[in-house]
């Protein structure tokens, strides 16, 4: 079992930057990929991005097409965290985030069995 909660949502103007953390419970945590989801008001949840867990590989990390070159993704295994850089923010990247954990990198949300509760973020124009 993995408990996941976001933080670090708010207000931010465009062209504006935001760093959103995911804290994750139990032990197995560097073993999980991590997602980034979002979901805005009256739109279906759409990935993000997301990065491989340990597998004796480097981390990889995938985007969506509308964050590349905006967003990153880090993660520290031995603080069970992961965060999401959000750079050059845009009023369309107004949303709810979550974080997930899953047993391999995925795009879809049924690949992920553990959601956290979403954290807001605004970016006014």
């Amino acid at each position: 079992q993995v408990q996941l909660v976001e933080s670090g949502g708010g207000l931010v103007q465009a062209g504006g930057s935001l760093r959103l953390s995911c804290a994750a419970s139990g032990r197995t945590f560097s073993s999980y990929a991590m997602g980034w989801f979002r979901q805005a008001p009256g739109k279906e949840r759409e990935v993000v991005g997301v990065i491989s867990g340990s597998g004796g590989r480097a981390y990889y990390a995938e985007f969506a097409d509308s964050v590349k070159g905006r967003f990153t993704i880090s993660r520290n295994n031995a603080k069970n965290t992961v965060s999401l850089q959000m750079n050059s923010l845009k009023p369309e990247d107004t949303a709810v985030y979550y974080c997930a954990a899953g047993p391999k990198v995925a795009r879809t949300i049924s690949d992920y069995l553990y959601w956290g509760q979403g954290t807001q973020v605004t970016v006014s124009s």
